[in-house]
Parts: structure tokens; sequence; C-alpha cells
């Protein structure tokens, strides 16, 4: 073999040598991670807690009602404007009341003229001159007069539209000062806002629950409204409706929530907050966990130092934590920061934080 030969498997040798010494530093760069320096890790906390379910609801005032005119006439006065909040025996409206105290006269001339017959024909009774027949009839004309005196009477009194409690005035219909008014035509509707009544269907798992084991434990729920605050008044469960909704498989629900300061209006929206007991809820930060594709993971360190990304199933999120539900147990250690640094296989270091420590000092949010 000639110097030319040999010349070139030593040159093969030492180029197989430098790949090899790169492929081994690179492998063993990778498996202990990027310089990513001491890293803390902890494990999920057990405890009793709790959190609430959202509800979507409809708001409803306690009384909320149409005027409506029972007679017929030309609007004389409107004595109240929209939104108004009004009091109960209040005059709202005045339909034009000569029509109805003219009848109300004509109705007590008749009253008088069939008092004074009917006096006349007890006389000529006493007397023995007419029959106890007559007598009754005179009595029955009587009787009529007053009932009719009274029926004018009550068309004079419907001519004043009042307020049959406390409340606020809605929008006026197409009504305007002399409009002419019908019978039955609706002019606005009075709302008694002071306590308020919420909507909220609930599944059939959840009243299961409610029904079997939380009836009367259930009393103070929370009222999110559209702006994201929490309503300052709590609200108690005093209705369930009497069957399911067989399209939707859930079943309403009312609440009533006192409203002294009338902040809540006929016709809102906003979110039941259930509250629902977890017993010895495992707990971790929302800070440890990442996600991928709508599901979400952490990093499990195992006893070598190597982290793993594991799947884990969230019951149900609080303020800064998680409640997990599977994939995760209470000696697991986990990374609590660093999660961008790090690749599934990385060997760290890290220090151990007690959970206690972690969770008294939260301040966390999820990555």
């Amino acid at each position: 073999m000639n110097s030319k030969v040999i010349s070139y498997i030593g040159l093969f040798v030492a180029v197989l040598a430098v790949f090899a010494s790169c492929q081994s530093d690179h492998h063993q760069k990778s498996h202990q991670g990027h310089h990513t320096g001491v890293l803390e890790v902890s494990n999920p906390i057990k405890k009793d807690t709790s959190y609430y379910n959202p509800y979507v609801s409809q708001i409803q005032a306690f009384q909320h009602i149409e005027l409506k005119s029972m007679e017929n006439g030309y609007l004389e006065r409107i004595l109240v404007d929209e939104g108004e909040l009004v009091e109960k025996g209040q005059l709202l409206f005045q339909i034009q009341p000569t029509v109805y105290k003219a009848e109300v006269k004509k109705a007590e001339a008749e009253m008088q003229k069939a008092m004074v017959e009917y006096q006349n024909t007890r006389a000529l009774a006493d007397s023995n001159v007419v029959s106890s027949n007559e007598l009754s009839l005179a009595r029955a004309h009587l009787d009529n007069a007053e009932a009719e005196l009274d029926l004018k009477k009550a068309h004079l009194k419907f001519t004043e539209i009042r307020a049959p409690f406390n409340g606020i005035i809605g929008r006026f219909e197409d009504i305007r000062l002399g409009s002419l008014i019908e019978e039955g035509e609706k002019l606005t509707t009075l709302t008694d806002n002071s306590k308020m009544w919420v909507y909220f269907n609930v599944p059939e798992s959840a009243y299961l629950d409610y029904a079997q084991h939380q009836r009367g434990s259930v009393d103070s729920l929370q009222l999110q409204l559209a702006n994201g605050q929490v309503f300052n008044k709590k609200g108690t469960i005093t209705a369930i409706e009497a069957q399911f909704d067989n399209t939707t498989g859930t079943i309403a629900f009312r609440a009533s929530f006192a409203n002294p300061d009338r902040l809540l209006r006929q016709g809102q929206t906003g979110n039941i907050l259930w509250p629902v007991a977890i017993h010895e809820a495992l707990l971790i930060p929302q800070k440890a966990t990442f996600e991928i594709l709508e599901k979400r993971y952490v990093y499990v360190v195992d006893k070598k130092g190597e982290v793993h990304s594991r799947e884990i199933e969230i019951a149900s999120e609080l303020d800064h934590l998680y409640v997990v539900k599977e994939g995760l147990n209470p000696e697991d250690k986990f990374l609590l920061e660093g999660l961008r640094k790090v690749q599934n296989g990385d060997k760290i270091e890290f220090e151990f934080k007690k959970p206690e420590v972690v969770f008294a000092n939260l301040e966390l949010h999820a990555e």
C-alpha cells in the first residue's frame, strides 16, 4: 500500500472521529437542557375547595305589568314621564271624564226616583192598598238603580289610571295628549324592580346533585353582570320548574335577588354563579401548564431530573388555579417556571418548593 492511500485512510478516520465527537457533544447538551439554570418544581396540593359554575340567566322584575285603559275617551292629562319612579295610587293618566260624570248624575237621578217609588209603594202596602208583589217589584227597581249607579261610578273612576304598586314607568305606546283612547288599549308598562327574579337553565346532572345533596346548602348564589362585575347582593333559589326541556336536557331554576338600589332592570342578562364544593381537590397553578391544540399539559420531572410533558384533564378553573381531574398524582413533581425553555426529555437542575409556599404567594397566570 502506497503512502498516498495511507494518507486518505488517515484523513477519513480523523473526519469520523470529529463527527462522532460533535454528535456526542450535541446529544449531551440536548439532554442537559439549554442552559436553563436552576428551575423551581413543586407538587400538586390536595385540599377542600369550591368553585362557581356559570349559567346564562334572564333577569326579570318581581312585578312587570302592562297598563291599559278600561274606558274609551280622549286622553286629557299625562302626569308622568317615561322612566319615572312612581308610588302606589299615584295618578298617571286622565281620560276626559265629562261624559262619565253626566252618566253618574243620570244614574243618581234614576236611583232617587226608584227610592221615592219604593217608599210610596211600601206605605201603600202597609195600608193593604197594594200587594206584597208590587212592593217586591219596587224594591227590585231600587236595587237595580243602585247597582246602575255603582257601575257608572266605576266607569268614572276608571278614567283615572293609577299605579297599582310602586314602580318605574316604561315607554309610552303611541299615545299623546289628546289621543283618542279605546278600551283595552295599552298605554305603558309599570315595573317593580325592588326585587328581581333571575331564571337560568341547569343540566340534569347538576339538578340531581342539588336535589339529592345540595338542597338547603346552596343558599347564596351570585349574579355576574354583563360588564363582568358581580352584583352586590346574593340570591336564593325560590322555585324549580315542573319538567325538563327535552330538547336541551335542562330544567329552569328561579333565584330571587333583593334590588334596593334598583340597579337591575327588567330584561337584563347575566350569569348565575352556582357554588360547587370539591372534597380533596388536586390543585396546580395555571402558570405551570401549557396548551397545545386545545389540550393542556404540564412538565413532570422524574427522579433523574428529566422533564416529560404529560397531558392533564381540567375539572374546573379557579382564580390562578386549575382543579386537575386526571393526569397528575399528589406525589408528582411538576415544573413551575421556564416551560418555554425546556423540551421533552431535557435534563434540568431544579429546586423543590413546598406547595404551601407556592400557593400562599400565588400571583400566577397560565402561559
